[in-house]
């Protein structure tokens, strides 16, 4: 993200039937587990399910209000025995539907074939084939090892492709006795460096100076959570910069019905500064545009502020939450006090600053590399944030001791990324793995020291890249522990910065073994595949939070291809721009990609959606993609969504108003 643009389940019917005889199907009932292909009734129809899955207690996604977990087989006046009869497997062709959809009816997906049927030879089965999408059960044969189907799957090779959090079940060699082997640990896959906007161009990295080892320290007990209710988070950003050219203010928030909808809204971004000390904290009361914007070469790249959009500026009446102008006199103005009236009408609302992001996360390697420099830092970031301590500054009255006190409910740690990959002016070094845990512990810990003097719990979370490389940087069982949540970037996958390069998604939600990047590190590039892996590494599956983006990517240039919609042709440029000045070329908000020009598509696959006017190709997500991903969450058991930023939706708040959706 947050560069300031910044599973394996499918969706698929099963194989066509021919009756044979009548029988009742039991009813459905919350808490039982389904496994692919079964058949319910429920209010007066029946259904089939689609994938494997549990209906959680209390998540009440029953088959009429989850048709990307059931399908409907129709009225329960009879329901046929099914008897399976082949049918072709087609390709995975995506489905037109006309533009604009704003709210596209659920997009139809191809029919797999039947499971190959066990070949007369012994305990061995039919040969694993690419091209063949098995059902959740199918057992197969691949390098003379026996292996099963978990769920629908399709193109993922069984040797790495199994064990937990993986699609198929390894039973053993060919022919002996089904023996469990070790999941083998998937290929690295690297991140592509997303193209920053309105991220100032990167400079030269300064010499950080010689990193000692991590310091020794007695680990805090993490605070217990609050236990889950059953009911799934949602959350976004909230652009520091957008009241300027995007005049979008915290009142939109409300206006649009965004804030009824949210649990939690991050504030982005806070910046971190060296301090003559040789300490790196937080601070206020800086003006300073970001040197990168105007010279790649500045040596101090990396160190703006902007005081004026968090507390300076004053906000006329027209554009306030209370309808009642800032007076100059004030000693908090601008977007903290905007926020600060947010939470006067919406009570349950959370705001949490974020540190860092892909532009302002310089100085997080140096600051962690000691524990007396991870104190320094936390001890800061609490004094400007908690304790709500700002600096007065270029001769405007805001600010003073406690003048942003309870605002802000808790800290979020956007660090891109430990180990490096960001910004190629970043501090990083070998240690940074362990120091980012180390990190999350003092922060926790100085944040319950706070939380005991006034009784209040404070929040701590992280937003964490998606790619393999950035998770294996980290410790997610060890960190995760002090988190609250987690917010996974689950975008940025594929941009204009390849160019020239395939036409293809940016948020999908599954691999398409056809997609031009399938065999290549780039093919793990997909949320199902992030989502497992964390989990597979350690991180409490309801602590993570699926990213929407509420823009889009894209590439010009495109042609249509021999399916006419431009998918997976070769781009030749970034994608156009639908306003005037362009904030980036190939990435656009959400609100100007649903009036653009072009016919929109679904894949059937990868529950992506994108839009191809002839030329230009853009990839993003609409309502019913985002309700795609909310029947993902809730059955994997994640904690639910948040998006990438407020200021992308439209005016009505549509995405917001769908990641709601969720719950209830």
């Amino acid at each position: 993200m947050l560069h300031h643009r910044r599973f394996a389940l499918a969706a698929l019917p099963a194989a066509l039937f021919a009756v044979q005889a009548f029988a009742a199907y039991p009813a459905w009932q919350e808490g039982q587990t389904y496994t692919a292909g079964t058949y319910v009734s429920y209010s007066g129809n029946d259904y089939q399910a689609l994938v494997t899955h549990t209906a959680y207690v209390g998540a009440n996604w029953n088959p009429a209000s989850s048709p990307t977990l059931w399908k409907l087989i129709g009225a329960s006046t009879g329901t046929p025995s099914p008897t399976p009869t082949a049918a072709p497997t087609p390709a995975p062709t995506p489905t037109a539907a006309p533009t604009p959809a704003p709210t596209p009816a659920p997009t139809p997906a191809p029919t797999p074939a039947p499971t190959p049927a066990p070949t007369p030879s012994g305990a061995c089965f039919a040969a694993w084939s690419s091209s063949t999408a098995y059902n959740g059960g199918a057992k197969v044969t691949y390098n003379g090892r026996n292996y099963q189907a978990k769920w629908w799957t399709q193109g993922n090779v069984p040797s790495t492709s199994a064990g937990d959090g993986q699609p198929w079940t390894d039973l053993g060699a060919c022919g002996a006795t089904p023996t469990p082997a070790p999941t083998p640990a998937p290929t690295p896959a690297p991140t592509p460096a997303p193209t920053p906007a309105p991220t100032p161009v990167p400079t030269p990295a300064p010499t950080p100076a010689p990193t000692p080892a991590p310091t020794p320290a007695p680990t805090p007990a993490p605070t217990p959570a609050p236990t889950p209710s059953g009911k799934k988070m949602t959350g976004s950003y909230f652009t520091q910069w957008g009241v300027y050219d995007r005049a979008y203010f915290v009142k939109e928030i409300d206006t649009s019905g965004a804030a009824a909808k949210l649990d939690f809204i991050n504030y982005s971004f806070g910046n971190i500064y060296k301090q003559a000390d040789g300490t790196y904290k937080c601070d206020s009361g800086i003006n300073k545009a970001e040197p990168g914007a105007t010279n790649p070469n500045a040596s101090d790249a990396g160190t703006g502020g902007d005081a004026w959009a968090d507390y300076q500026m004053d906000y006329a009446a027209n554009q306030s939450v209370s309808g009642v102008a800032d007076v100059w006199e004030n000693k908090l103005k601008g977007n903290f006090n905007q926020l600060k009236q947010l939470k006067a009408k919406y009570p349950n609302l959370k705001v949490v600053i974020s540190l860092g992001g892909w532009t302002w996360s310089k100085w997080f390697s140096a600051a962690a590399a000691t524990d007396a420099g991870r104190k320094a830092l936390v001890s800061s970031c609490i004094d400007v944030y908690i304790k709500g301590n700002l600096k007065k500054s270029g001769g405007d009255p805001a600010g003073g001791a406690g003048a942003a006190a309870g605002i802000f409910d808790g800290i979020d740690i956007d660090w891109e990324y430990p180990g490096g990959g960001g910004q190629p002016y970043n501090t990083s070094n070998a240690a940074d793995k362990q120091n980012f845990t180390l990190l999350m512990a003092e922060f926790r810990s100085q944040l319950d020291a706070i939380g005991t003097t006034n009784g209040k719990r404070y929040v701590l979370t992280a937003a964490i890249g998606a790619g393999k490389d950035k998770i294996d940087n980290t410790e997610p069982a060890k960190y995760s522990q002090y988190l609250d949540w987690v917010n996974v970037m689950n975008y940025d996958y594929h941009g204009s910065w390849e160019l020239p390069g395939a036409a293809t998604f940016h948020s999908n939600l599954f691999a398409d073994p056809a997609d031009p990047y399938a065999g290549t590190p780039a093919q793990y590039y997909n949320t199902d595949y992030a989502i497992k892996y964390l989990i597979q590494n350690g991180m409490p599956a309801n602590k993570l939070n699926v990213g929407i983006p509420y823009y889009g990517r894209g590439w010009s240039g495109v042609a249509a291809g021999p399916n006419g919609n431009g998918l997976y042709q070769q781009g030749t440029k970034a994608g156009k721009c639908y306003t005037t000045p362009c904030d980036e070329p190939g990435y656009q908000d959400y609100r100007l990609l649903v009036n653009a020009p072009g016919q929109t598509y679904v894949h059937p696959v990868t529950k992506q959606l994108w839009k191809f006017d002839s030329d230009t190709f853009y990839s993003y997500d609409d309502s019913s993609v985002i309700a795609t991903k909310a029947d993902y969450v809730k059955a994997n058991g994640l904690g639910g969504l948040f998006s990438w930023s407020l200021d992308g939706d439209d005016a009505n708040a549509t995405l917001t108003k769908a990641m709601a959706k969720i719950n209830p």
